[in-house]
């Protein structure tokens, strides 16, 4: 028989630390343990609302400002925070901190967030993207349904019930991107459609590519993204935009941090032929490229007003959307 001490059941922390009731336009908001050093802050229930990252998005501001001791480092998501702690102070007191932040946020009618907008200038289905699929087919799934016609576009409308390329560049350039959080690699920003009236869902590839350009432009779930550097990737491909990521930092708009983008920014899309799109890409590492970034605040209320207003639209889109995704076999 072992000499060593059997670890009990009753010996485990419990995952959940504390909860907190949503009240007062702010949500419901739930302590776990994460590990020796570390704490997973999640606000709201477990749906997609964006509401839940403005907050979230307030919160990192709010702690930005005034740090709380103990926490060295955070981890945001879309709705959730990871909070790493340098073990000098016990956990019940970083949440009681925590605790106060969270009472000093505003409700999330009266949120304003510091925000850009950075315009983009984007080729769709370009010619690597297209490549990018052709080496998926003949070295991993020659059967892959959303790779069908040699492109990722054509099952992307299918799915979504979109007419033409023409009404999908349509749906991505009428809307602002939010980013709501980076992660995975440098930069790489995932990004949600703040008018309900133009998202676009996709499954995601299964098995996932083994290649994927620099800058590609890529939907999975609702989420978009933006590729920084090449790499795997799972979502599908809609077109390419310029570098969003530069450890080189060979362009001014990378002055300050080889990472473009922060969260709460908003990425607008316009499109160009794909040989203007690679001249840029020349532009951009020379640093005559200036890429146009707008300082401007975001009015949560504002925002919240103007959804309503279209919200009999939004469901109609939705009801749509759906309908043609249950006659779409899923990769």
């Amino acid at each position: 028989m072992s000499t060593h001490a059997m670890t009990r059941w009753s010996d485990i922390p419990p995952a959940v630390l504390e909860e907190r009731e949503g009240g007062g336009g702010k949500p419901s908001v739930s302590y776990r343990s994460a590990g020796d050093r570390f704490i997973l802050v999640e606000y709201g229930p477990t749906e997609f609302d964006m509401n839940l990252n403005f907050f979230t998005q307030s919160v990192i501001d709010a702690i930005t400002e005034h740090p709380v001791p103990g926490v060295i480092e955070t981890a945001p998501g879309f709705r959730s925070i990871v909070f790493s702690l340098d073990g000098s102070v016990h956990v019940s007191d970083v949440i009681r901190q925590l605790d106060e932040v969270h009472t000093s946020v505003a409700p999330l009618d009266q949120l304003v967030l510091p925000s850009r907008v950075i315009h983009l200038p984007a080729a769709f289905d370009d010619s690597v993207s297209r490549a990018a699929v052709e080496r998926y087919v003949k070295s991993i799934r020659s059967d892959a349904v959303n790779c069908e016609g040699g492109n990722n576009i054509d099952y992307t409308l299918a799915y979504n019930g979109v007419a033409d390329l023409r009404a999908l560049i349509d749906h991505v350039t009428s809307t602002d991107l939010w980013v709501g959080f980076l992660g995975f690699f440098p930069g790489l920003p995932f990004m949600f459609p703040l008018d309900p009236r133009h998202v676009l869902f996709a499954p995601k590839y299964n098995p996932t590519r083994t290649w994927t350009q620099e800058g590609a432009i890529g939907l999975g779930g609702p989420a978009y993204s933006i590729y920084p550097v090449e790499s795997p990737g799972g979502y599908q491909l809609l077109g390419r935009t310029i570098p969003i990521y530069d450890v080189q930092q060979r362009n001014r708009a990378f002055a300050e941090s080889p990472v473009l983008f922060r969260p709460s920014d908003r990425v607008r899309f316009h499109e160009v032929e794909e040989e203007q799109l690679l001249a840029h890409f020349d532009e951009v590492h020379a640093d005559s490229f200036e890429y146009r970034i707008e300082d401007e605040p975001f009015d949560v209320g504002a925002y919240q007003r103007w959804s309503e207003s279209v919200s009999a639209e939004a469901e109609a889109w939705r009801a749509h959307r759906d309908e043609a995704a249950e006659l779409t076999p899923v990769p």
